[in-house]
């Protein structure tokens, strides 16, 4: 039997830890106190430096900077990421997956815990061209996700092409300013829309920025372990589990733990899937686009063909789970509910705890849950449904 690292059983007992005392302390709720006002001053304080921006306003600058603003959104993480995938980069893949689902977890439970306001509207003028960017106004406003996502996304990408042509400066020099210029643009865009106060802006970039630096510094270490490491696929699905009770409630109710939920699920198949695949699909030496054994015209056939098994794996893994999770909830006695996903159950359903269970439910409210919660089951849902489509 393959022994558990000891680092492995501490980080899990140190999250434990942390959900077990932060429900007992209200820990939340003592955070959000000492710095939702002081933001919420900012914000409020910034608002005429927001309508001075957006007295440039035009059609043209309205497009442009929505178009910018769907560089760091889901669309585009469905998309890139599996194109970087099939187009030979696995490394640069897998790692973009995991900084990005790291990044999307700690800003958006931030978001949350401090559950600052966005700028008021009015006077502020918020431009929501997309289905995305409506679900991004729902949410709270310190950090800016797409600050913190732009500086962590092209910085990755710099560092790689850094390493990978390290003997041409002029090359270097252009990325630089690439990502400069990007991520100007994106921050000044948030400001623009209405979406974000300069706080938030400042504040996404600090926290990419040291975020990026601490990925940059370990980021081989983790590479090592996905790839070769120990209880690889057990660990990383125990600390997905764990993360989703360790997030933060906030205030009121917004879209971000749905966001975190569906790229843990991506995370832990990207993991599990490389884990077990990684000699045959995602070594050092596989073929990559451009090159005799992967031309133009393979990449795109991946794609044609990739695309299709994408959307049907969404499907079929959204529909098992949505029939498997309600089963199994019912024989282990957790009380659920469905927020959209499952109209029966949109009201809490309580099961009846068989005897054989008690000390599972014992577990469950000591650490997880009060004895009136309900778990949503959408949540599980999501989370499988992702992790079955990263596999």
């Amino acid at each position: 039997m393959e022994s558990v690292p000891l680092w492995q059983i501490g980080s899990l007992v140190g999250i434990l830890c942390w959900i077990w005392v932060s429900r007992l302390t209200n820990l939340t709720i003592l955070l959000r106190s000492l710095t939702q006002p002081g933001v919420t001053r900012h914000v409020n304080a910034e608002t005429p430096f927001i309508l001075k921006i957006q007295g440039f306003q035009c059609p043209t600058l309205d497009v442009f900077f929505s178009a910018l603003s769907c560089i760091v959104s889901v669309p585009f993480y469905t998309a890139f990421l599996p194109f970087l995938f099939w187009s030979g980069h696995s490394k640069l893949a897998r790692q973009m997956t995991l900084l990005m689902a790291f990044c999307d977890y700690v800003g958006n439970a931030l978001k949350d815990l401090i559950s600052a306001p966005r700028p008021s509207s009015p006077p502020v003028r918020r431009v929501t061209a997309t289905k995305d960017e409506k679900g991004n106004a729902q949410e709270y406003g310190l950090p800016s996700s797409h600050a913190l996502n732009t500086v962590c996304l092209f910085g990755l990408l710099f560092s790689y092409t850094l390493s990978s042509h390290a003997g041409n400066p002029g090359l270097k020099l252009l990325a630089l300013i690439m990502v400069c210029v990007l991520d100007g643009l994106i921050g000044l865009g948030r400001i623009y829309l209405g979406m974000h106060s300069p706080i938030d802006v400042l504040g996404g970039v600090v926290l990419g920025s040291a975020i990026l630096a601490a990925w940059l510094s370990v980021h081989e270490l983790i590479d090592t372990f996905i790839v070769s490491g120990q209880n690889v696929t057990s660990f990383w699905a125990s600390l997905a589990f764990l993360l989703l009770f360790a997030y933060p409630t906030p205030e009121l109710p917004t879209p971000s733990f749905e966001y975190h939920t569906a790229f843990n699920g991506v995370a832990l198949g990207v993991v599990g899937g490389i884990q077990q695949t990684y000699l045959q699909f995602h070594h050092e030496d596989v073929p990559r686009i451009l090159s005799e054994q992967l031309s133009i015209m393979v990449f795109i056939g991946r794609i044609m063909v990739g695309i299709p098994i994408i959307l049907i794996v969404k499907f079929c893994s959204k529909a098992l789970a949505k029939w498997l999770l309600p089963i199994i909830c019912n024989a282990l006695g957790i009380p659920i509910r469905s927020s959209c996903y499952i109209p029966a159950l949109k009201k809490p359903v309580q099961y009846k705890t068989k005897c054989e269970n008690k000390m599972f439910r014992y577990l469950q409210n000591t650490f997880f849950f009060s004895p009136e919660d309900s778990y949503d089951v959408d949540t599980g849902i999501r989370f499988l449904q992702y992790a079955g489509l990263a596999c």
